[in-house]
């Protein structure tokens, strides 16, 4: 199976399903997603009050960031049944759904596609992956009158590139 250049459209609608899916499933109303755009060379990603941020590797390089703020994870642990809205708990839930996001990719992509654990970024601590790849895509989502960001940064692996 020959790997394409760069992530095709249904490759990206992947994300956008997944995250509509978690949404409905995990709070019983689904996100709406926007239309995807890729980020400018010159921009900084969509960093947010808290980032749950997947490293991609294996037969792909990159990235997946679910990017949140603290109002829209206080209602999603709401409308999950949760009565604990701490910054630990806030930190866990974007966590949790970059992973539910990493883990769908890598049902799609395959076995190759091997994902980090989830990490949790502070927004000041954020900085735009640098290197060789290409620009990253932003799909913003709005859920009950929030908007949070994918930020999904996802290349073939081109050989003699470096394996993390």
């Amino acid at each position: 199976m020959t790997m394409p250049t760069e992530p095709r459209a249904e490759d990206i609608e992947v994300f956008s399903e997944s995250i509509t899916h978690f949404f409905s499933t995990s709070t019983g109303m689904p996100a709406t997603v926007r239309s995807t755009y890729l980020l400018d060379a010159g921009r900084l990603p969509l960093w947010n009050d808290f980032n749950g941020l997947i490293d991609i590797s294996g037969d792909y390089a990159g990235s997946i960031a679910f990017c949140a703020s603290h109002a829209m994870l206080t209602h999603v642990l709401l409308k999950m049944g949760e009565s604990v809205f701490t910054d630990d708990r806030q930190a866990d839930i974007v966590g949790e759904i970059a992973n539910t996001l990493a883990g769908r990719a890598r049902r799609h992509f395959g076995e190759g596609l091997a994902i980090s654990p989830p990490r949790v970024v502070a927004r000041e601590l954020a900085a735009r992956p640098a290197g060789e790849l290409s620009l990253p895509y932003a799909i913003p989502l709005d859920w009950l009158g929030y908007t949070a960001h994918l930020v999904v940064q996802l290349d073939p692996r081109r050989p003699g590139m470096p394996r993390r």
